[in-house]
C-alpha cells in the first residue's frame, strides 16, 4: 500500500519521535539500527523530510535529527502525503484513472469504504502517539 521510503519515514518519524521526547537529537545510524534499515536510504528520506520542514536536522558530533513540539504533531496522513502524494486517498485500486462516482470500477464502493477508514487512522494518528509503548517495548519499529 505504501512505497518502501513511506514505510521507512513513518517508521524514523516515529523513533524520531521518541527520541526528541528526551530533548536529544538522534544520529542517522541509530536510526538506521533501530529500524533495520539501509542508512543511505534512510538519509536521503529524512534529508527529503527535512527539506519540507517535518523534521530538524543538525550537522555536526552531536547532530542528527529532532523533532519540535509542533512536529511531534505530525500525522501519518501528512508523512504519507510528503512521501508517496495523495494517491492513496484519492486513487483506484485497480489503477483505473477513470473511476469515479459516475464511472466506478467493480470493486470502488467496497474500496471507497476501506479508503475512508485508512485516511481516518492516517489523519487521526500523530507521530508521538506510540512514544510510551515504545519505550516499553510494547511496540516495535524492526523485525526481531
Amino acid at each position: 500500500m505504501f512505497s518502501q521510503s513511506c514505510k521507512y519515514a513513518i517508521r524514523a518519524m516515529f523513533l524520531i519521535a521518541q527520541r526528541s521526547n528526551e530533548g536529544k537529537f538522534i544520529g542517522i545510524k541509530e536510526i538506521a539500527e533501530g529500524l533495520d534499515a539501509p542508512q543511505p536510504f534512510i538519509a536521503k528520506i529524512l534529508q527529503d523530510l527535512s527539506k519540507k520542514t517535518m523534521v530538524i536536522s543538525a550537522k555536526g558530533p552531536n547532530g542528527g535529527f529532532m523533532l519540535s513540539e509542533s512536529q511531534r504533531h505530525t500525522t501519518l496522513l501528512d508523512i504519507v502525503v510528503a512521501v508517496d502524494g495523495n494517491k492513496i486517498i484519492n486513487s483506484c485500486c485497480l489503477g483505473l484513472r477513470d473511476c469515479n462516482e459516475k464511472s466506478p470500477c467493480p470493486v470502488h464502493d467496497e474500496y471507497k469504504l476501506i479508503r475512508k477508514k485508512i485516511n481516518s487512522m492516517l489523519s487521526t494518528t500523530q507521530v508521538s502517539d506510540y512514544n510510551d509503548e515504545l519505550s516499553m517495548s510494547k511496540l516495535f519499529l524492526k523485525d526481531k
